[in-house]
């Protein structure tokens, strides 16, 4: 029986472009949806509404969850910069769905986050969509590990081609410019996780001796920005015209390995060098005793970190379906295509119903804790 369906349709006129697209995922399953996620392109938030409301119209009983982006990807293939539908419908016969809406309230002088719901025994996957501009989605995802129990959350940031005002969550048949919304999924539906950072570390591996939040003073007892310093100038032309571009850092995830190669750093960009402080700021808050590595990145390493990740999970599980979250980074941007990530998941996988969008940031476990990302393809894999 077919479980799964996606498609991707395109044009000017968004609400038939939607119609089209949740009638042809829906037509591909061998009875009604549970689930159906939808992701909306274009140029014009309200024509972008209309869209997103169609889509849940024609839905059915499903539960319904989306959101509007820069690009999106389904059927095969990923569309950037131009009005387009992606929707994924799922038959999850013993599943159990559990919407949630996230908003925030003042408690005092701090910012709360309410509405998340508990996870019970049999959950073993969040799905969650946020506004990025005004929902704290760093600081959530950060504690959710810690508050859901170690349950992993996938998804990310959404975005609009107008920027902040053009921003749209969809849920449940209502439509949200703030907060966040997502799904809490039980029972035995959901195979696992997939995260690709796409980068390899340069240079050696370094024990921070002094930090103070986000900044790093001093590696292995040297001042930081000479340590970065030196490093550029032993790189190859290559690697060096790679770090000019953006160069990242890695936390080591396992402080007790006693090798730290590719895939065991969560990456986090370099975002500022301070000579007279001799400092260095990175997008992570870091401590006294913890191994980083410089990493870079580009369309060969990253092709090959997302191969070597797709393959180590295919070698244990048959996979029937995945929710694909990517980097607005990637796509164009950084390969030759748009449709990089998808056909990679469709090749290595051998699953079909693959759908998702390109996100101002992506949302995914690594070593088992639940991060915010950049430059990230993130996949949610469902059994066949």
């Amino acid at each position: 029986m077919a479980r799964f369906g996606d498609a991707l349709t395109t044009g000017a006129d968004l609400v038939n472009a939607a119609e089209r697209a949740v009638l042809q995922a829906l037509e591909q399953m061998d009875g009604p949806a549970d689930l159906v996620c939808f992701f909306v392109s274009g140029a014009d938030p309200e024509e972008v509404t209309l869209a997103g409301k169609r889509v849940m119209e024609l839905s059915g009983d499903a539960l319904t969850l989306g959101c509007s982006a820069t690009g999106v990807v389904g059927g095969g293939r990923g569309v950037e910069g131009q009005g387009a539908v992606s929707v994924w419908s799922a038959r999850l016969p013993g599943v159990e769905l559990t919407p949630f809406r996230l908003d925030t309230v003042i408690e005092g002088d701090q910012l709360a986050v309410v509405g998340m719901r508990e996870p019970t025994p049999r959950d073993r996957a969040g799905i969650l969509f946020t506004n990025p501009y005004e929902f704290p989605t760093q600081a959530f995802v950060r504690e959710t590990t810690a508050a859901l129990d170690g349950l992993p959350l996938v998804g990310g940031m959404a975005d609009g081609m107008r920027g902040e005002d053009s921003v749209r969550l969809f849920c449940e048949g209502e439509v949200a410019e703030n907060g966040a919304i997502g799904v809490l999924i039980g029972g035995d539906g959901v195979l696992g996780t997939v995260v690709s950072q796409g980068c390899r570390p340069v240079g050696p591996s370094m024990t921070v001796t002094k930090a103070e939040g986000n900044l790093v003073l001093e590696l292995a007892g040297i001042n930081a920005y000479e340590r970065l310093e030196t490093l550029v100038e032993e790189l190859s032309d290559e690697d060096r015209e790679l770090a000019a571009r953006g160069l990242h850092i890695g936390i080591a995830m396992d402080e007790y390995a006693d090798h730290h190669e590719q895939g065991d750093f969560l990456i986090r960009t370099l975002s500022g060098a301070d000579p007279d402080l001799g400092a260095l700021t990175i997008g992570e808050m870091v401590e006294v005793g913890q191994t980083v590595r410089f990493q870079v990145r580009d369309a060969g390493t990253a092709d090959e970190d997302l191969a070597r990740r797709l393959s180590e999970f295919g070698a244990e599980h048959a996979v029937g379906a995945g929710l694909l979250f990517s980097c607005n980074g990637r796509g164009e941007t950084l390969f030759a295509q748009a449709d990089h990530d998808v056909l990679a998941v469709r090749r290595i996988l051998g699953v079909g119903p693959v759908a998702g969008f390109f996100a101002a940031g992506e949302i995914g476990p690594v070593a088992g804790v639940n991060h915010v990302h950049g430059f990230t393809a993130c996949l949610l894999a469902f059994a066949p």
